[in-house]
């Protein structure tokens, strides 16, 4: 199993996709509890849900499960959401607070794990931001997410369909949240919130640095707005889903326009 899948496009977007894998190597899958076996808390069809959305755009996706580590943590381990519950950079429980080993990783597994996947992924996708912004003069991450829709370890009442994230507007360039809360504010079908209980996790903070040019931003989506339902076996919706590829699709086609107009050759007066 390759630990990261790369295509690479002809475009300045690069959808990220660090939670959608399933992959967890034998000898790791021996030491988790029947409830972690169920791998629960996998953005299940991410990667389905964004496939042709946007013709060109590059995608970074892990394969291997956040259980095995999570590519969207600290390599640190520092806790995103000071003072709120959340899962650590190898989980430990699942997102309702349940343990999810029968064998916790030691603190010489995590780093194997640091080495044989966080890093492997995070390797990749900097490469691909540099292939990108090297070609472009621009690069934007856009971070694919989804989430069961009520966790109340984790959040209070329902999330919305839609939760945007730009770390309290430091990740990028205003113009690109601007174009999504347009695109958002014109549907009827789909809720949505800015910077709400998810302001974007360590990828969005880490690569976003629009002052350099490279901007990221996360979208986590509830998944009710896709699945049949929020419990396994997770099936994937085609009706639901083919609403919501709508507004996604209108929303990666707006902020490639949005892209152009921040171009530096558009923006010598």
């Amino acid at each position: 199993m390759k630990v990261v899948d790369i295509i690479q496009g002809d475009s300045p977007i690069i959808l990220g996709q660090p939670h959608s894998g399933t992959y967890v190597p034998e000898h790791i899958h021996a030491n988790l509890n029947d409830l972690g076996r169920q791998l629960l808390d996998t953005d299940w069809h991410v990667p389905k849900l964004y496939e042709g959305l946007l013709e060109g755009a590059s995608i970074v996706r892990a394969n291997f499960s956040r259980y095995v580590i999570d590519a969207n943590r600290d390599p640190k381990g520092t806790n995103l959401y000071p003072g709120q519950n959340t899962t650590t950079l190898v989980p430990l429980s699942s997102f309702d607070g349940e343990p999810i080993w029968n064998k916790e990783p030691s603190a010489e597994d995590i780093q194997q794990r640091l080495n044989d996947y966080h890093r492997v992924y995070h390797q990749a996708l900097e490469a691909e931001i540099a292939r990108v912004k090297s070609k472009f003069g621009i690069a934007v991450l856009y971070d694919c997410h989804s989430i069961r829709s009520k966790i109340p370890f984790l959040f209070d009442d329902q999330l919305p369909d839609l939760n945007v994230g730009d770390n309290s507007g430091a990740s990028c360039d205003p113009a690109f949240t601007s174009t999504l809360e347009k695109v958002c504010k014109n549907i009827e079908s789909h809720s949505f919130v800015v910077n709400g209980r998810f302001k974007g996790g360590w990828t969005t903070r880490h690569y976003g640095q629009p002052q350099n040019g490279v901007h990221a931003i996360q979208m986590e989506l509830a998944q009710r707005a896709y699945l049949a339902s929020e419990l396994p076996p997770f099936n994937y919706d085609v009706q639901k889903a083919s609403g919501l590829r709508n507004v996604l699709r209108d929303i990666l086609q707006e902020i490639n326009t949005t892209i152009f107009r921040l171009l530096p050759e558009n923006n010598n007066g």
